[in-house]
């Protein structure tokens, strides 16, 4: 694991060239001097400190690191909080992204089937994640993971503490793995990296060895890359064979109070018939769903989310990713089992 490490950094300090874009260093966009001197970053190299961390390496890490205005700006926007299902679902289910499943899932077939079997997730679910967060690989993210880690665990208060920790956890990575550079690495603006953007976190407990080379890369190993992806919802209670969603119809009047209350299905299917809320597929009564409702112009399209499109919502937050995961799966399963 270590040797790997070494060689990449190795290979991208003599020549860019010869690197995939995630780990090509990427130019400081600012001047300014790193984070080691800034209030919270101190308090933050005591805490590790404490903990049996180096201060000197702590704070030459930290020296590194850059500030990243525009990582902030795209923290106070993101698309799931400010666009309609109608509009977000236009940006993840074009005829592209689909086409671009098909070609991935043929080519690695034999991979995905193994992944299936091995961790009980469909193939089509692993691949209509990989084509969300990375359409394949193609956009794995342009800035260095430790300055968007850092700006946003010491200069974005609302969630500083979760992203301090995911520093945390880079750096515990980077140990682990033998990093020698910590800027080399590039992923999203939250930090997230590779095919399947795991935040360091989410790399530590899940990513595996899928091809049992002794190293764990998701960012050029696409067999690396989809078992992590079908080992994280595994291990985040995927229920084999068991449906996402669940079409419905109405015998009365929708409240509001019913809708979008919860990510996590706590009601069971025999409780929302009782109350006016029936599947239009049969279904053990007994499974528990959440009522999702999402507009799509002035329409608003609903659905009984089931366990499965809970589990789809840890890897993201969100009902708008959640369901275009879904719906993208299967307008790629459709096309590759015709």
């Amino acid at each position: 694991m270590q040797k790997w490490i070494r060689s990449f950094i190795t290979a991208a300090t003599l020549g860019a060239t010869v690197m995939p874009a995630a780990y090509v260093a990427a130019a400081d966009s600012t001047t300014a001097a790193g984070y080691s001197k800034h209030p919270e970053a101190q308090i933050f190299i005591q805490e590790l400190a404490a903990q049996g961390f180096d201060r000197g390496e702590l704070e030459a890490a930290l020296d590194q690191a850059r500030k990243q205005e525009s990582i902030l700006k795209a923290m106070s926007r993101p698309a799931e909080r400010r666009l309609t299902w109608g509009k977000y679902r236009k940006i993840f289910l074009g005829q592209k992204r689909v086409d671009q499943g098909i070609e991935f899932w043929n080519k690695h077939r034999e991979t995905l089937e193994r992944a299936e079997k091995a961790y009980g997730v469909p193939a089509e679910i692993i691949v209509a994640i990989i084509g969300v967060e990375t359409r394949y690989g193609r956009n794995m993210g342009s800035y260095r993971v430790l300055d968007a880690l850092a700006t946003l665990g010491f200069d974005y208060p609302k969630r500083g503490k979760f992203f301090r920790g995911q520093l945390k956890e880079y750096l515990l990575m980077a140990r682990e793995e033998g990093l020698t550079d910590l800027t080399r690495l590039k992923g999203s603006y939250a930090g997230a990296m590779g095919f399947g953007q795991f935040i360091p976190s989410s790399f530590r407990n899940f990513a595996v060895d899928f091809d049992n080379d002794g190293k764990r890369d998701i960012w050029t190993n696409r067999v690396d890359a989809i078992g992590s992806v079908a080992n994280y919802f595994n291990k985040h209670g995927w229920k084999t064979g068991e449906p996402v969603r669940a079409s419905v119809s109405f015998s009365g009047p929708v409240k509001d109070e019913w809708v979008n209350q919860s990510l996590k299905p706590t009601r069971t299917l025999k409780d929302w018939n009782g109350l006016g809320v029936q599947s239009k597929t049969s279904l053990d009564a007994s499974q528990v769903a959440t009522l999702v409702g999402l507009k799509t112009g002035e329409a608003t399209q609903y659905w009984l989310g089931l366990h499965n499109f809970y589990v789809i919502t840890r890897y993201n937050h969100s009902r708008l990713y959640a369901s275009a995961v879904y719906e993208l799966s299967q307008q790629i399963r459709s096309a590759v089992k015709k």
